[in-house]
């Protein structure tokens, strides 16, 4: 028999873990029965039990509802007990009284839909999100309120606030989705890191967090409140913390628990940025750590990202993906071996739970300069768990932990001997074996691999990486028709106004674009003195942001990008009037920080033209036209019954222009992975299928340097550590979800603002069809099996002790080769493992053997199983390459 920790042998004690899967055997409809929720200094109070709890963010409108049960699904498989969403206010009120609730938007459903799955529901009101969504959430109106000062002690503000979260939470009391009235909804937020910005607003933030507070505990919710970021949080609600780390945090009251809110298990990625990564190794150390030094309940932001649709995206230019590294991406597809790694944390944790909630704190033993102890012993005073004498003498867990950063640890515990890895945490739920430790990850890999719809059928998808596109068969469309956007005032919705308005305040957020026109005058000895002082005009502006254009006589001449950056642009000017046209653009409005309804967006400061004859001319006091957003948009010719537009057909050697709209139609295959559009040959605009507004693209490079080779994930993570694609663009594959589409004649409408080509356009089909695992002798035994013998009060065999590879494809698919197969001393890594001096030659045969044709396999890591030892004394690892595909129609395969 394997021993699962240093010296001793011994086998898991039984753990009683009724208290864990109670909610989880009610059935769909039923949901619970109505219980309480307290808390006391140590954890959330369950129906009187004290509670271990692991949470995931899901937020509702960055998917479909036809999405939101596998979300939920594979949530509760992954192990979590609750599901969090930020409530989105500006996407529930739109238009000020006029409330939306249906779609996307429906947060009833979402809250049903976790319910009946036997989960529990978080709901941060807020209403400030920030969340990298637009305006924080905030409805634009809302800046528009006579008198009104956002987030500080002001009586607008304040009662347009009251009044949103008080919808929220009686919407939430009606349809019966409190704990107390049998509802999932145990936990509820007011405000979003407040105290990041508190300062800013003198004795009126701490005014206003005051009453925040108070508004929100006089709503009746019968659940506890809590604030996160918030040390100076009242005495009724919990202060909680966010961060990569949380293992020090403490409440601001000895009378609360201690809680992680937002476990950041990626990043967020803006438009001409490297996209982030956060290896699993990290991340299961945090929770680890965090769980060992006293908390409670933790919270992934996010466990499933998904998509900014439409213009949701937050600022300054944050891009329409919002996969942030998450144990489920964008698309629905578990991102393995994060979601697998993190099930088997879950799983040894819920094991320790017993030990974790019944004692008040765990005792301290230092291992060693940077090794440590927490043991979580049960005594006959713990509170809130229905267990026996005998029992509760058993309960003992303890975390052995190494924060050295780069050596590995052997260490004395109880009198055996654990060798820990770098900056990693060892699970021992029974205080002597160890049933996890962070750094060994046993979980199998998936690779994303992305294809072409119309590549043929017996064509193997290639790694996105790696994708070539086939000009004569990957294109979307080989038929486009397309139609100008006017560069001139077209609207009669258009008016002259003098001076230089902001932006929000005239198109109050219904476009991201703003014309502003205007007429220059140069006389013939302006042009004379520009000749002979080999000179030009030049216009300045002190300030923009997101994006200017600038427009002479209908011609693009320049473009800035970025956030309240400086203009200089030379003007070509013709004697006589000139036509000068700025087009402002924003791409997200500001989601994060203090006034953020004074930021606004456009112009700052004045504009004027430099190197006249008599000096320059200050156009900031000059007659403007104004015209909000754009002829197309308006007149909405991504509807498909729409006969505003005058189409013409694309011929593939047209010059590609600016402000140009495009529309085809284009048919998907059937079956269920996901749908994106590839858009690297486009440049920047907007995208509707079926009248869907799937979000803004932009083809903007990141930069080529700042890329971690090799990824090590030893020592605290930051958002440039693993960081990869550089000197690619940012984003060119754009979800479109299968709800939205049709199988054939999808109705595809393209905005491109700069000149794209969009006979490069292609569907991709997204599908983890490759899987990979390495599992050695010296990984532990499946956590699952000592899980489910706990669940049923049974000791655990000898045989559960060894090690097993264990390989899984997703809904519909079955193993259908083996590419790799070696049980020895393998090298490589997923994709290009290569045999080792040591390789027993029956690796293959065992492993199709148990695996092909079948959804899932698992191989026990023993000479015994490949029938004899390559090489004795040796540690010896399995490393498996294997194939994913969907089966014929008329093909059967195991489960």
């Amino acid at each position: 028999m394997l021993s699962l920790g240093g010296g001793g042998g011994g086998v898991f004690a039984r753990l009683c873990v009724c208290i864990f899967v109670s909610s989880i055997s009610l059935g769909a409809s039923e949901w619970f029965k109505p219980f309480n929720v307290s808390y006391d200094h140590r954890a959330l109070i369950l129906d009187g039990h004290r509670r271990f709890l692991i949470s995931a963010g899901i937020h509702y409108p960055r998917s479909t509802p036809e999405m939101w049960p596998d979300l939920i699904a594979k949530t509760k498989e992954g192990g979590a007990d609750v599901i969090e969403t930020y409530v989105f206010w500006n996407g529930h009120e739109p238009v000020r009284g006029q409330y939306n609730f249906e779609g996307r938007y429906d947060l009833v459903k979402f809250a049903k839909l976790v319910a009946s799955n036997g989960l529990y529901f978080f709901l941060r009101i807020g209403p400030y999100a920030c969340a990298e969504w637009n305006f924080g959430g905030f409805p634009v109106w809302l800046r528009d309120i006579p008198g009104i000062e956002f987030r500080t002690n002001n009586e607008p503000f304040k009662e347009e606030m009251k009044r949103f979260v008080s919808k929220v939470v009686d919407l939430m009391r009606e349809e019966k989705l409190f704990s107390w009235q049998g509802g999932p909804i145990i936990l509820l937020q007011i405000e979003n890191e407040y105290g990041n910005i508190e300062g800013s607003y003198g004795n009126g933030g701490k005014e206003y967090i005051k009453w925040a507070a108070n508004m929100a505990l006089s709503l009746g919710a019968g659940v506890p409140w809590v604030m996160c970021r918030q040390t100076d949080a009242p005495y009724d609600i919990i202060d909680t913390c966010n961060a990569y780390y949380c293992d020090g945090f403490k409440p601001n009251s000895g009378n609360k628990p201690t809680f992680w809110t937002e476990n950041w298990d990626g990043w967020y990625t803006e438009w001409g940025g490297r996209l982030p990564h956060r290896p699993v190794e990290d991340l299961a150390f945090a929770v680890a750590r965090f769980f060992q030094r006293g908390g409670s309940l933790q919270n992934y932001y996010m466990y499933y990202g998904g998509t900014n649709f439409g213009r949701t995206a937050g600022g300054p230019l944050q891009i329409t993906s919002y996969d942030y590294d998450a144990p489920i991406d964008e698309y629905g597809l578990l991102n393995e071996p994060k979601w697998g790694h993190l099930k088997d944390l879950h799983a040894a944790l819920k094991l320790c739970e017993p030990a974790l909630v019944a004692a008040d704190s765990p005792t301290y033993i230092k291992l060693g300069p940077k090794q440590e102890a927490h043991v979580y012993q049960a005594d006959v005073h713990s509170e809130g768990l229905n267990l026996s004498l005998s029992q509760i003498s058993s309960k003992c867990s303890a975390f052995l932990a190494n924060i050295d950063e780069h050596k590995a640890a052997t260490v004395t515990f109880h009198g055996q001997t654990y060798i820990i890895p770098p900056w990693s945490v060892s699970i021992l739920p029974d205080c002597r074996n160890t049933a996890f430790n962070t750094a060994k990850v046993g979980a199998q890999a998936s690779v994303k691999l992305v294809g072409s719809d119309l590549l043929p059928s017996a064509s193997i998808f290639l790694p996105a990486q790696q994708l070539v596109h086939h000009n004569d068969i990957s294109n979307i469309s080989k038929s486009w028709k397309t139609t100008k956007e006017p560069i001139t005032i077209w609207s009669k919705s258009s008016f002259t106004a003098e001076d230089i308005w902001e932006h929000l305040n005239v198109t109050k957020d219904q476009s991201d674009y703003l014309w502003y026109s205007t007429r220059i005058y140069v006389s013939d000895g302006d042009v004379l003195f520009w000749k002979e002082n080999f000179a030009h005009p030049k216009l300045t502006i002190d300030s923009v942001r997101d994006i200017l254009r600038v427009f002479v006589n209908g011609q693009l001449i320049g473009t800035f990008v970025g956030h309240w950056v400086k203009v200089v642009q030379t003007l070509q000017l013709q004697p006589g009037y000139n036509n000068l046209t700025l087009l402002t653009q924003t791409v997200g409005l500001q989601n994060y920080g203090a006034f953020i309804e004074k930021d606004g967006a456009g112009i700052r400061g004045t504009v004027k033209i430099t190197g006249f004859e008599n000096g320059h001319i200050d156009l900031s006091r000059s007659l403007w036209t104004y015209q909000v957003g754009l002829q197309g948009e308006f007149l909405k010719f991504y509807n498909e019954e729409n006969e505003n537009a005058e189409w013409v057909e694309l011929t593939p050697g047209a010059l590609p222009s600016p402000f140009t709209w495009y529309k085809t139609y284009f048919d998907v295959p059937g079956g269920n992975d996901p749908v994106a559009l590839d858009f690297e040959s486009m440049g920047k605009g907007q995208a509707w299928v079926n009248g869907h507004h799937i979000g803004r693209y932009w083809t903007r490079v990141s930069p080529k340097s700042g890329c971690e080779r090799v990824c090590d994930y030893r020592g605290a993570y930051d958002s440039d550590k693993c960081t990869t694609n550089c000197g690619k663009p940012t984003q060119t594959l754009y979800h479109v979800p299968r709800s939205w589409l049709k199988a054939a004649n999808n109705f595809l409408v393209i905005l491109e603002e700069t000149g794209g080509n969009p006979f490069g356009i292609s569907v991709k089909l997204h599908s983890a069809s490759i899987v990979c695992a390495q599992v050695t002798e010296s990984h532990y035994p499946p956590l699952q099996k000592l899980v489910n013998a706990s669940l049923i009060d049974q000791d655990v065999s000898s045989n559960d002790l060894i090690p097993e590879m264990q390989l899984r494809c997703r809904d519909g698919h079955v193993i259908s080769s083996i590419t790799f197969a070696s049980f020895g001393t393998p090298k490589g890594s997923c994709q290009s493992y290569s045999r080792g001096n040591c390789h027993a030659p029956s690796s293959m045969s065992i492993v199709s053997k148990a695996c092909m044709g079948k959804r899932s396999c698992s191989i026990k890591i023993s000479s015994a199983v490949f029938r004899d030892d390559p090489c004795q004394d040796v540690a010896k690892t399995l490393s498996v390459e294997a194939r994913c595909t969907s089966p014929s129609t008329n093909g059967s395969f195991q489960l």
